[in-house]
């Protein structure tokens, strides 16, 4: 495991395991979409499942389009479908086999795990931002039903999509930021 989250005790794996902690902080205390711009700064997964080397064994390439990522990013902007690792690999022009060892050695992750983790955090800002119904949220982000989002919700993040809206609802802060304000005079 990278990091340890006990309530009021949290402990990490090292010092880049250190990081995964502070990101899982600020995802918990300020929600997923603040959480994955500090990632994106940090030129860094969001969220690593552990189990994966703690080092980047290949520079960065500094070509935008070079790589895995257009693929990733393709793949990010259709959630909502179905995407099979054939499909992905056949965008990325290789064979499904060769695409999944590259894959998990750019992002020492599978496909399907990425997907699984890129679905769950399309639902974060979902629910972050708006007041959709849990089951379309579901629908969305690719997970397909309310029941199989929330298995998901439950096991990465340790709650409930309903649980998560309440703490982290921007549409909830402002109106409880409107309701402590004091009433002039």
């Amino acid at each position: 495991m990278l990091y340890v989250d006990e309530g009021s005790i949290l402990t990490s794996a090292g010092s880049a395991a250190g990081i995964d902690l502070c990101l899982h902080i600020v995802r918990r205390d300020y929600g997923a979409e603040i959480a994955n711009r500090v990632a994106r700064r940090l030129v860094m997964p969001p969220h690593r499942e552990g189990g994966q080397a703690q080092y980047v064994p290949e520079p960065m390439s500094s070509q935008v389009d070079s790589g895995l990522a257009p693929v990733m990013e393709w793949a990010r902007e259709h959630l909502s479908r179905t995407l099979r690792v054939d499909e992905m690999a056949r965008r990325a022009a290789m064979s499904p086999r060769n695409f999944a060892r590259r894959f998990r050695r750019e992002t020492g992750t599978t496909p399907h795990q990425w997907l699984l983790h890129e679905r769950v955090l399309a639902a974060q800002r979902r629910l972050e931002t708006g007041g959709e119904p849990v089951g379309r949220i579901a629908e969305a982000a690719g997970l397909e039903t309310a029941a199989t989002l929330r298995q998901h919700f439950r096991r990465v993040l340790g709650t409930t999509p309903t649980a998560y809206r309440r703490r982290f609802s921007t549409k909830a802060s402002n109106e409880s930021r409107e309701t402590r304000r004091p009433a002039p005079r």
